[in-house]
């Protein structure tokens, strides 16, 4: 039986690089993969993006209210070079999925035998589960965290949301990093102090 994989850490823990090099490796071997985000993650357009300059193209744009499993069986029956099948699916984003998308990719590892690999972060700015983090976390067979480091060099836990004037601590749960917002990945300490000084 094939597994649903949860890879997490903060922004910056290398997370969709690492799943650029996943596919990297099995089309190596001449396997194929599937490459999907959520449209919800602007970022890129249709392009997976690493922070190391590293892109590639989704084969599959996910919306909110699309059946993950249906969507990838017509992926699959439209393009010739998945017709020997498909080693591997990976998400991109994963927390931008819903619950329901996750359920998806479970019955797509267990019913359809294929792995199905999700990276994405816990939660958000205000230290709150994404839902479909917290649906991975819930479901996964295997849970891995990626690390990264804080500005204080111990190893980062947050994503602090970051304006103008410091840290930022309400608003919507999903903004994308634009000019006017950005984000860090801070340790406990530095998360707490921050938000206690307002930088």
């Amino acid at each position: 039986m094939s597994k649903l994989f949860f890879r997490y850490g903060a922004m910056n823990s290398g997370k969709s690089t690492a799943m650029l090099q996943v596919a990297h490796n099995y089309e190596e071997r001449d396997q194929s993969v599937v490459l999907m985000k959520s449209s919800v993650d602007t970022k890129g357009d249709d392009q997976i993006v690493s922070r190391l300059g590293v892109t590639r193209r989704a084969d599959l744009l996910l919306s909110s209210g699309q059946d993950l499993r249906i969507a990838l069986q017509k992926l699959l029956g439209e393009r010739d070079d998945f017709q020997r099948g498909v080693a591997c699916v990976l998400i991109d984003e994963a927390q931008f999925l819903t619950p329901e998308q996750v359920d998806q990719a479970l019955a797509i590892a267990v019913l359809d035998d294929i792995p199905v690999v999700a990276f994405g972060i816990r939660t958000d700015f205000r230290t709150r589960a994404f839902p479909g983090s917290q649906r991975l976390m819930e479901v996964a067979h295997s849970l891995q965290e990626m690390k990264t480091i804080c500005r204080c060099g111990k190893k980062a836990i947050f994503n602090a949301r970051l304006g103008a004037k410091g840290i930022i601590r309400e608003g919507e749960q999903v903004m994308i990093d634009d000019e006017h917002v950005r984000y860090e990945a801070l340790c406990a300490r530095c998360y707490l102090e921050a938000e206690q000084s307002g930088s």
